[in-house]
């Protein structure tokens, strides 16, 4: 059953300028004739895209190659314990304003083993300290606050997986004025197979940027979708089958007129039904898995 199952949030910010063309523009900057309550057809295609991007990969060798190797499906970075401590704080994370005090660990690492519940195990490579930390560290703004590093560590993280809930080595980072570290993973997530069904074309609406979590019990996924500047936001309907849970990502309430060519982003959280567990989690426009 295809169902209407999200609840968008706050925008998370705006892209300015983002270059969009042909059918795109329309959808993604409210210029459109789409109504609040399509009734030209974009529900009934969004259902049969998504029902066809369903029979393409449940039971297909993609989908099996996507349970066996190692995808992650949350956050690849866990703040410390209880969060961090402010505004400032928050702010010099997102914007990567890092300061390290002393040395990073030496050589890259050779593969590091994740582990799921029941004793299967996946060998992977590792990521090295210095490319872990040129990850966390975006631009730096002179005379603002930062975050600083005072010791890196090869340790462990638990996150969310498609095949579920995994250990996974990781860097540690400890911070100034924090009592437990900031953790990264540090193995290589494995090559996404082929999918078995392509883009789709002169689809309403726009395909997710990414996937944001996977709820601990599985229950609900955050993604961010796309809409644009002069609309009422996106919405996210969901089809699950027993080997996959198909997202359809549309714009809501897009007016006629003038309207800058931009694009917005937007946190929407869909409830499932079941716990997403080893179903492939798909983007309804572009056929593939959602990461």
């Amino acid at each position: 059953m295809f169902v209407r199952a999200s609840r968008p949030a706050r925008p998370v910010r705006l892209l300015a300028g983002v270059a969009l063309s042909g059918a795109l523009v329309a959808a993604a900057s409210g210029c459109g004739r789409q109504e609040a309550a399509p009734a030209d057809g974009t529900d009934d295609a969004l259902a049969d895209r998504a029902r066809q991007v369903a029979e393409a990969w449940d039971g297909s060798t993609a989908a099996t190659t996507w349970r066996t190797g190692y995808h992650p499906t949350g956050e690849t970075v866990q703040l410390p314990r209880g969060g961090l401590h402010g505004p400032a704080d928050e702010q010099a994370f997102e914007d990567g304003r890092f300061v390290l005090r002393g040395e990073l660990p030496g050589p890259k690492p050779g593969d590091g083993r994740v582990r799921w519940p029941g004793g299967a195990t996946l060998a992977r490579p590792l990521v090295g300290a210095d490319e872990s930390y040129r990850r966390l560290v975006g631009a730096r703004v002179a005379g603002k606050p930062h975050l600083t590093v005072t010791g890196v560590e090869l340790g462990e993280m638990r996150m969310a997986t498609s095949r579920g809930p995994a250990t996974v080595p990781a860097w540690l980072y400890t911070l100034d004025g924090y009592a437990s570290p900031l953790r990264q993973a540090a193995v290589l997530p494995s090559k996404p197979p082929r999918p078995p069904i392509g883009r789709a074309h002169d689809l309403p609406g726009l395909p997710l940027d990414r996937l944001v979590r996977t709820a601990a019990d599985g229950r609900s996924v955050t993604v961010i979708a796309l809409h644009g500047a002069c609309d009422d936001g996106a919405a996210v309907d969901v089809l699950e089958t027993t080997g996959s849970v198909v997202l359809a990502s549309s714009v809501k309430g897009a007016d006629d007129g003038i309207c800058t060519m931009q694009a917005k982003m937007q946190r929407v959280t869909v409830e499932l039904d079941r716990p997403v567990g080893d179903r492939v989690l798909l983007d309804a426009h572009t056929g593939r898995p959602v990461r």
